[in-house]
């Protein structure tokens, strides 16, 4: 089972002025632990589940092209991009250069969008309608022909480009894992099936609501003639680094539950009640996950 970390928040002790030198400490840590992920949501402002959307609130991919300088091993994405925030083409080479400055250990973590209120306070294009999901596919679509290398003319649903070119290419190959995120049954998952190399849903859900979208996700992929298995399934866990280190049974029975159902990477969080003192203490956690 691998195991990730996703940094939801920035509001470190010592204000802004820390938040660089924090957050360099616990992708260090993070990664010196033995983590295989890091991971920062896609967002502008602060979401209402986690805290006031005043809260400090980076932009998710200028972040990630700080951690892949201080970090080398640890892949790097979002959970996840919104396809409303950025035009298409736009995100591919966002992402490629986040692959290619990382050294290959970039994910695309994309899906529909959800949070309205920053779209519209930001004055982003806001197709709160069923366009979502046309141009989450055009945006899979055109990825998938940038990372070939092709620049021939795209035409999808909703976008027409001329000449996508996408140069450099990717250092992964073929190309940065496509992660889609969400557990929609008649389109998301359908999403995954068609195009996805990995799935990400709330564990918080409840299992039986997870096994019941793995069930239709596996469906989804009988109908298109996919392999089931070859799609990585990962889900947010919801368990603070600090309550994982000070508490490793209690995260290693839910790491057990999940990889019993076929996941292969849990995703934990940053809270504020973690302190660096916690990352020397998540190793074993980690170790101990890597064996299941």
């Amino acid at each position: 089972m691998k195991i990730g970390i996703q940094i939801n928040r920035f509001n470190f002790p010592g204000g802004n002025a820390s938040i660089r030198a924090t957050l360099r400490s616990v992708a260090q840590g993070a990664e010196a632990a033995g983590v295989d992920s890091l991971w920062v949501m896609d967002h502008f402002f602060q979401i209402p589940r986690i805290g006031p959307k005043t809260d400090p609130m980076l932009e998710a991919y200028t972040t990630l092209g700080f951690l892949a300088g201080v970090t080398e091993k640890v892949t790097l994405g979002t959970l996840v991009t919104g396809v409303i925030y950025r035009e298409p083409a736009l995100l591919v080479k966002a992402v490629t250069a986040l692959d290619v400055l990382s050294g290959g250990r970039a994910y695309f973590g994309i899906g529909a969008g959800w949070n309205e209120e920053e779209a519209v306070a930001l004055a982003l294009p806001n197709p709160f309608t069923s366009q979502r999901f046309d141009r989450l596919e055009d945006t899979l679509k055109l990825a998938m022909l940038m990372w070939d290398g092709s620049s021939d003319a795209f035409k999808g649903k909703l976008y027409t480009l001329p000449e996508p070119i996408n140069q450099p290419k990717s250092i992964a190959k073929p190309h940065p894992p496509i992660l889609i995120g969400g557990g929609g049954e008649q389109k998301t998952l359908r999403l995954v099936a068609q195009y996805g190399d990995a799935c990400n849903l709330f564990w918080s859900a409840g299992k039986e609501v997870v096994e019941h979208k793995l069930k239709v996700l596996q469906q989804h992929c009988e109908d298109v003639g996919r392999n089931y298995d070859d799609i990585e399934k990962t889900a947010v866990v919801g368990l603070s680094v600090a309550q994982v280190a000070n508490d490793p049974e209690q995260a290693l029975a839910t790491v057990r539950d999940m990889r019993a159902l076929g996941f292969s990477h849990a995703i934990l969080r940053i809270g504020t009640e973690d302190d660096l003192s916690a990352y020397p203490k998540l190793k074993q956690f980690v170790d101990q996950a890597h064996g299941l």
